[in-house]
């Protein structure tokens, strides 16, 4: 397992007689950005929260950087190195934006100033340094999605994993949140992401994995997987895949 920075075999996750992820495998090397993607209900969420320690597998291996993570707390998992975002953000709103930022710092920062200053960094590296003394109740939709992922960096991570980031945000957004994690993974984070803004995905992933009824339907590049027929029929639609083969937005 130790070739992959993430390794995932074979997990499975039943809530009830639903069966929600089904024998799932799927890896992450270190430096990559990797996509999970699929329709509603695919079972991407659910994934995610077993992979980052929120739910138990009922089957199946979890390994990051080696080691064996089933069955330890997020709180573990992330001083490890691998952090995930939340598609409904939640910011603690008797805080501002700079001590929002500052709860994930102080996993590694216990000193408060330590925490502040990295904040800081942090929130003006993903253009909010203007926002930083904004009381975190009052802020837009992109600018809650901008500090759940700067809370998340705060933690200086390895792994990123993102939830559904875009949702919500205008074009000129989804564009601005791209160039933020082609420059996440420059400085060095690993990025698995799940995102229904397929141009987004289709211009920052490597390879991408799809679900489906909580199974894995197709892995591959994505040009071959906007040709895949089983992820058109499941998921793409014949028109926005062909807008995608051919370069377009869909």
């Amino acid at each position: 397992m130790a070739d992959f920075l993430l390794d995932v075999k074979n997990v499975s996750k039943n809530f009830g007689g639903l069966k929600a992820v089904a024998d799932v495998s799927l890896n992450v090397r270190q430096g990559e950005i990797v996509a999970l993607i699929g329709p509603n209900g695919a079972g991407k969420t659910t994934l995610f929260a077993t992979i980052a320690g929120f739910l138990k597998p009922d089957a199946g291996a979890i390994a990051f950087a080696g080691a064996d993570i089933v069955g330890r707390t997020p709180d573990h998992i992330c001083a490890l190195g691998m952090v995930r975002t939340f598609q409904i953000v939640q910011p603690f709103a008797g805080l501002t934006v700079r001590q929002n930022i500052a709860v994930g710092a102080h996993l590694r920062h216990p000193n408060r100033r330590a925490a502040l200053e990295l904040a800081d960094a942090v929130g003006t590296r993903l253009g909010m340094a203007h926002l930083l003394d904004r009381p975190a109740v009052g802020l837009t939709v992109a600018a809650r999605k901008r500090l759940e992922l700067a809370r998340a960096l705060a933690t200086e991570p390895r792994l990123l994993l993102l939830d559904e980031v875009m949702a919500g945000l205008n074009p000129t957004e989804i564009d601005e949140i791209v160039a933020m994690i082609r420059a996440i993974r420059a400085d060095g984070v690993t990025v698995l992401l799940i995102e229904h803004v397929m141009q987004a995905v289709m211009s920052l992933a490597e390879r991408i994995y799809v679900l489906n009824n909580g199974a894995l339907i197709a892995e591959g590049a994505p040009a071959a997987i906007a040709a895949n027929a089983a992820v058109v029929d499941a998921y793409l639609g014949h028109g926005a895949a062909g807008r995608l083969q051919g370069g377009r937005h869909a």
